[in-house]
């Protein structure tokens, strides 16, 4: 049967016979009870990712009152907009504009080992993100501070960010040394500088913004400061291997980027960690055949390594070195506009007969192409590099990060509202078994039958389904109590009685009643949270090979393609 598109919603609708309900594979865009259980993740994950999961949940939150206290007791106006705004200089979008001008300028050798470190660093740390589904510290005790709203949506654990901006520093730091007396002494030691300052403000930014805390930040740093390593010891055997092998060479890597986005693990609920983990492995793809095949032209050069773009800053001025980099910049752009409508308009009638012969990859909370006829337009299918259209409010929120940064309060995400779901459940059993303990002290010390109903605990129960983002302003900063108050937040009042000899016969029924009870609580408090939340969109099968394409294209671009270019319009070093 085929489907329409609701473009309002953004969600596939059956025809018009029965176009009020959506396909059962959009399920996912709003859990229905029994999908809000206690034993989410229990159901959804394999036993051995869930054994781990368990082990390590605990950790995250014991430390979260800790990170809420740290965050309490640094947050001011300035660092809200500092550490907000600093977090872009981590983001997956700064590295894709930032890395092909390394290239264009000539430092191939150090581009590489960045396209290496990051790459690698957001397809693994996403890797594990997706395979252990950590949630990120709770909200509230912590407000979360940001200027990108699909940040929230990921797993917290590891950072990512934490990941990128070691493994970053650890790279450049390892490139200033390598260079011996061709760089400057005092500029080495500068350069040393900002690269600890870089990495150490992007980590401490994301334990004061609340999106991480320190399990996530220590073990991020640690993937980032390994993937370093490896690039720092097996670099340039890896380049021998690719520039002087065989031609089957960068056949081998493609074929194993794909086997990687192949086995990324399914996350048992719907984060974008894999949308990122492929743009990048097509980021890896296009740079690695690019590099390859440039290096055997006559236009590159093979010192200080093969494929370097002829570049020398005092034959080519300043002038023409940057118009290198704005046309280069305006094709990447134009490359992404073209070609992703185009990839998501035509794949899809391909993919359908890929289906029809058994051979799709359908992922969970992907929509297959037999279930819809066409994708809207406009679709927001990209967190790595922004469409034009998003351009001047992005250089707007820049200019003015106080009225662009949110600050939020509660869950904003199904990893989120399941967190909260079972911080509530915890301290109601909690309240519960205090409840049994006066009982049953009361029944050793006897009772008598004209006993008032007492109130067995102050607890109170707290709105975590969220508070609405607050744009450009600064939550005042709350006392050690108030801390403390949201953790114990989510308990509900208990009204129970003191349990006379005459009221021992019916004990049985009244447990039965607050079995009953806890039941029509947990369904209470999962409609509420999970009313809250952003619906997610639809995400359909074509967009992971559309990434693929798109990403090794502004990879190759970057490379190879604006190089070529610029030689052809006089933008080359034979200007």
């Amino acid at each position: 049967m085929e489907l329409a598109i609701n473009e309002k919603d953004q969600l596939p609708l059956r025809n018009a016979g029965d176009s009020a309900a959506p396909i059962e594979s959009t399920k996912a865009t709003k859990p229905d009870a029994g999908l809000r259980s206690l034993d989410h993740y229990k159901n959804k994950l394999p036993a051995w990712q869930y054994a781990i999961r368990q082990k390590l949940i605990p950790l995250i939150r014991w430390e979260t009152p800790y990170v809420a206290k740290l965050q309490n007791a640094m947050r001011c106006s300035f660092l809200d907009s500092y550490f907000s705004i600093t977090a872009n200089l981590g983001t997956h979008t700064f590295f894709m504009i930032f890395l092909p001008i390394l290239f264009w300028c000539g430092y191939t050798n150090l581009g590489r080992g960045m396209v290496h470190v990051l790459a690698s660093g957001v397809f693994f740390s996403g890797f594990i993100k997706d395979m252990l589904c950590l949630p990120r510290p709770l909200s509230p005790p912590l407000s979360r501070i940001s200027m990108s709203h699909s940040a929230s949506l990921e797993y917290g654990f590891p950072s990512t960010h934490s990941t990128n901006a070691v493994s970053v520093a650890v790279w450049a730091v390892y490139m200033l040394r390598s260079a011996g007396p061709d760089v400057d002494p005092t500029l080495r030691f500068t350069l040393e500088v900002l690269s600890y300052c870089y990495a150490t403000s992007i980590v401490l930014g994301r334990l004061y913004c609340g999106m991480h805390g320190f399990f996530d930040v220590v073990v991020g740093s640690i993937l980032g400061a390994l993937l370093a390593m490896v690039q720092c010891l097996f670099g340039d055997i890896f380049d021998d291997f690719l520039f002087h092998g065989s031609s089957l060479a960068p056949v081998l890597v493609v074929l194993v980027i794909c086997v990687l986005v192949r086995i990324h693990p399914e996350p048992a609920d719907d984060c974008p960690c894999f949308d990122d983990s492929v743009a990048f492995a097509g980021v890896i793809i296009g740079v690695e055949l690019g590099n390859w095949h440039f290096a055997r032209t006559s236009l590159a050069w093979d010192l200080p390594v093969p494929a370097t773009v002829p570049f020398q800053l005092h034959t080519i001025g300043w002038l023409y070195a940057t118009a290198r980099v704005v046309v280069g910049v305006v094709v990447v752009f134009a490359w992404r506009e073209v070609m992703k409508p185009t990839l998501l308009k035509y794949l899809p009638p391909l993919f359908r007969v890929v289906e029809s012969l058994g051979l799709s990859l359908p992922r969970k909370f992907f929509v297959q192409a037999s279930m819809y006829t066409r994708i809207p337009r406009n679709l927001k299918t990209d967190n790595v590099i922004p469409p034009v259209s998003e351009i001047p409010s992005l250089i707007k929120s820049l200019r003015h990060p106080r009225k662009n940064r949110s600050v939020s309060i509660g869950p904003q995400s199904e990893a989120d509202a399941y967190e909260a779901l079972a911080l509530r459940d915890r301290k109601r059993r909690e309240s519960n078994a205090s409840a049994s303990r006066l009982r049953h002290s009361t029944r050793n010390q006897g009772g008598s039958d004209n006993l008032d109903d007492v109130f067995i605990g102050d607890l109170r129960s707290s709105n975590l389904s969220g508070t609405p983002c607050m744009t450009g302003l600064t939550t005042p900063a709350r006392s050690e109590k108030d801390l403390d108050d949201d953790l114990m937040s989510s308990d509900f009042v208990v009204l129970e009685p003191f349990l006379t000899p005459s009221s021992l016969s019916s004990a049985a029924s009244a447990s039965s009643r607050r079995l009953s009870d806890d039941q029509r609580e947990r369904e209470k408090d999962a409609n509420e949270i999970f009313s809250m939340l952003e619906k997610p969109r639809v995400r359909y099968d074509v967009e992971v090979v559309t990434k693929l394409i798109v990403y090794t294209g502004i990879a190759w671009l970057a490379v190879e393609g604006n190089p070529l270019l610029f030689e052809l319009i006089g933008l080359g070093l034979d200007i």
